[in-house]
């Protein structure tokens, strides 16, 4: 038996903003203090490291559980599945529904509850769940659920992964220009076949020194008083820290399946800063001494910022849509997913199409 993608689905909000809309920005040192630099200058840097131009955010009024929503109706009709056939639901997110406007978070009931209640699901035997564990979450939901379908506790499962990053961030803070807003969504399915589908994964939480990298903060404005917290990281330790492990985690992940590195296609990674991205997928070929090959590393970030959770998902769901320029995927390709993010957590998992 094998474990299978059927279905995929995305929502990508409409609301477009570019780089320049940071330029009247008061961005502040973490101590409050005045940035030396202009502006333009912030955010060309910016552009330079991250490979960012412009990123979504989701109107007022859609909330995450909305594009949760959005992205599941398009998985079950790609999937071309009965909905009451779904015996879990799991949902990777870290702040729930956040109102507009109040940087207040809603999870009660959980995401994945709200999402089986606006597909209208009737069966109560469809499990649904909130699954928290920083970007890696989605990655984390298919590896779930594949130990859920081979354990035989489960046939068809839903995961997605979605965030409302927008929301979260702290206005002062030059890191609030990388997050985005997205979903993205699979139907995850057993198979009679085994050679294909999820071939191995790995996954480890490094918290020993690494758990706050990112985290939840004040603003760096310190003329606000009050107790508003917004998410905050470390990028410097994080970056060392994704350049160290996550290769390595490839690494295994790769010989766990049985695959030549040679017969990888595309290497579908968290879509975090274009430069850490590239010395990652560097350092992962460095291992088996060889040169990156051209194309087998998908980018969405460019015009589609951090997405946390969403970003492999709907970065998966373009190629497939063909709406990717320069990138397919076809049967019989073998791909890796490779995420890194708040714990800290990382993840791999290796899958022929």
């Amino acid at each position: 038996m094998s474990v299978k993608i059927i279905g995929v689905g995305s929502y990508i909000p409409t609301e477009i903003e570019k780089n320049d809309a940071f330029h009247n920005h008061q961005f502040l040192n973490a101590d409050g203090t005045q940035i030396n630099n202009s502006n333009a200058v912030i955010v060309e840097k910016f552009e330079e490291i991250t490979g960012i131009q412009e990123r979504r955010y989701a109107k007022p009024e859609i909330s995450t559980s909305d594009m949760s929503f959005y992205a599941a109706e398009k998985a079950i009709e790609n999937a071309g599945i009965d909905k009451e056939e779904l015996d879990y639901i799991i949902l990777a997110h870290n702040f729930g529904d956040v109102k507009h406007g109040t940087n207040q978070t809603d999870m009660v009931p959980c995401i994945a509850a709200r999402v089986k209640h606006n597909l209208r699901i009737k069966n109560p035997k469809c499990v649904a769940y909130d699954l928290i564990f920083g970007c890696p979450g989605w990655l984390e939901g298919v590896i779930q659920a594949n130990a859920f379908i081979k354990a035989g506790i489960a046939k068809k499962i839903l995961v997605i992964g979605s965030e409302m990053l927008s929301r979260v961030v702290d206005k002062h803070d030059r890191d609030s220009m990388i997050f985005s807003d997205g979903a993205g969504a699979t139907v995850i399915e057993a198979s009679s076949t085994d050679k294909d589908g999820i071939l191995a994964h790995e996954t480890a939480s490094f918290t020993l020194e690494e758990a706050h990298y990112l985290n939840y903060g004040k603003s760096f404005n310190k003329d606000i008083k009050d107790d508003t917290r917004y998410i905050k990281m470390n990028g410097r330790k994080i970056y060392e820290f994704a350049l160290t492990e996550v290769p390595s985690a490839m690494k295994v992940c790769l010989e766990k399946s049985g695959e030549n590195i040679d017969n990888l296609k595309k290497i579908i990674i968290h879509q975090a800063n274009e430069k850490m991205d590239e010395a990652i997928i560097k350092r992962f070929y460095r291992l088996y001494k060889k040169q990156v090959p051209k194309g087998v590393m998908p980018m969405s970030i460019h015009k589609l910022g951090n997405s946390s959770v969403a970003t492999i998902p709907t970065l998966y769901d373009l190629i497939l849509q063909h709406k990717l320029e320069g990138h397919e995927i076809n049967k019989g390709d073998v791909i890796m997913f490779a995420s890194v993010g708040a714990g800290m957590n990382i993840n791999a998992l290796v899958y022929k199409v």
